[in-house]
């Protein structure tokens, strides 16, 4: 797809002399889809000056600004793993505790299980008696009285069952308390909580533990190199990423830095940059209601030890994670006060908006989000929790994202767009789905090949290829 303000079929041309942004806007496995397209983008060498991200398009904006995509989209990278499919997996407590519970039922269920079996005894009996096999259906109804005798008797399921139904009861409880215990003990950061306990058991069910630790060694990967050093701690692994990225702004393959999350206790939009000389002064200058320092941070400056929060802010999805805690600095604007971050799916107008204000003249944008249906489009609704949470999510980043798209005409010298025409995996699919409309499994992996197939077909070749213009390849 491809979006401007020119006229209809003539679609204005890409520059390599505009000041370029790429915008990675989605939720979950969008994170795939953006891999895909920024291999397409590197192969293909089109320059891009800033890269922004908001949800897991923070992710890719990463290992993008600092050359490092290949960890997104080799074989070993961070989207081609198996692992990936544990991303956003129910909390551990909650996962100990349901199958605890899962077992209290089925110990439950026992007694019934067993009268069933003798109502399929007693008509293999009946079956048995028609044909004149009497002793035979004889021997069935008596095995099945012996039995049934043995079961209950006093010293055995009467006895067993209700204690081991206990004892999957006090498991499920112990895992739910020793999980609130470790989460307030090992947490770096704390908020004051006020009543309302059994939320921070209950209210966030999935977690975004293992999609940050994985990018976090990703990152570590990249900065280090063939050196075996253990990981630092976050801040420093973080600071240590802007080293790296301010040193080599400016270079081939390194490109200026934009992230937006969300401050649910500001109730306002924050935003993390790292922008050359010639345009931070813009950017971080521009008039905000409360103050611009309030929710414009520069990672070259006071916000330095907080990318990794950033990442963490963004990958937190409204409701369904726990917010990320993130301790603002004392000779900040918010006095060393903490304070809950997540992604807000309809941030992406505003996320444009601030790559305006950094300068930018042509912007691409990706999403996963297919464009809105059609006639003749309808499939089964998703019956499981994370199904139908993932397509209420997918409705409605496909409904701002076409409204952004509206009400950005104008704003850019060039605007473009990069979605599928068609994508059956849900933000929280990371093992993969059955895609009805064309009756197979649709995989992670296949989501990642095409978003780099439409990036060919819908940017690079009708866009840049039509420029005319001279792309240098970048080489990693």
């Amino acid at each position: 797809m491809i979006t401007t303000d020119a006229p209809a079929g003539h679609p204005r041309p890409y520059s390599t002399r505009l000041r370029t942004a790429i915008v990675l806007t989605g939720t979950g496995t969008a994170g795939a889809y953006h891999a895909g397209v920024l291999r397409a983008l590197h192969e293909a060498g089109v320059r891009i000056d800033l890269v922004a991200g908001r949800g897991i398009g923070a992710l890719g904006a990463l290992f993008s600004a600092v050359d490092g995509g290949p960890r997104l989209w080799d074989r070993d990278g961070l989207w081609k793993e198996p692992s990936i499919a544990r991303a956003y997996r129910w909390r551990l407590p909650l996962r100990v505790a349901g199958w605890a519970m899962v077992a209290a039922a089925a110990l439950l269920a026992l007694p019934l299980a067993l009268f069933g079996i003798g109502v399929v005894a007693a008509l293999i009996a009946v079956v048995l008696a028609l044909v004149t096999l009497t002793s035979a259906s004889t021997a069935v109804t008596t095995a099945y009285g012996s039995a049934l005798d043995t079961l209950f008797a006093p010293a055995a399921l009467p006895t067993i069952v209700p204690r081991l139904i206990v004892f999957c009861m006090l498991v499920a409880a112990a895992s739910l308390i020793a999980g609130l215990a470790y989460s307030v003990w090992r947490a770096p950061t704390r908020r004051r909580v006020g009543q309302g306990m059994g939320w921070r058991v209950f209210g966030s069910p999935l977690s975004t533990r293992f999609v940050v630790e994985r990018a976090v060694s990703e990152l570590w990967k990249l900065i280090r190199g063939a050196a075996a050093i253990a990981p630092p701690a976050r801040a420093d692994l973080g600071r240590r990423y802007l080293e790296l990225l301010g040193e080599n702004l400016g270079q081939p393959g390194f490109r200026e830095l934009l992230l937006i999350a969300h401050d649910m206790d500001a109730r306002r939009d924050v935003l993390f940059a790292l922008l050359a000389d010639g345009h931070r002064q813009r950017f971080f200058s521009r008039e905000a209601e409360g103050g611009r320092a309030a929710e414009a941070f520069d990672l070259g400056g006071i916000g330095r030890d907080h990318v990794m929060d950033a990442l963490a802010a963004s990958l937190a999805m409204p409701v369904a994670t726990d917010p990320h805690l993130l301790r603002f600095p004392v000779e900040g604007p918010w006095r060393g006060e903490t304070h809950r971050m997540c992604d807000r799916p309809a941030a992406i107008e505003r996320l444009l908006d601030e790559v305006a204000v950094a300068g930018v003249e042509q912007v691409v944008v990706v999403s996963a989000a297919p464009p809105p249906g059609r006639p003749h489009e309808l499939s089964s609704a998703r019956g499981d929790i994370r199904g139908r949470s993932a397509e209420q999510l997918a409705s409605f980043e496909a409904a701002d994202l076409r409204d952004t798209l509206d009400r950005a005409s104008g704003r850019f010298v060039g605007f473009y767009v990069v979605r599928p025409a068609h994508n059956p995996v849900g933000a929280l699919d990371f093992g993969g789905v059955y895609d009805e409309r064309s009756d197979r499994h649709y995989s992670l992996g296949e989501l990642l090949d095409r978003g780099y197939e439409d990036a060919y077909h819908q940017f690079i070749e009708p866009v840049v290829a039509a420029s005319g213009e001279r792309i240098v390849t970048v080489q990693s």
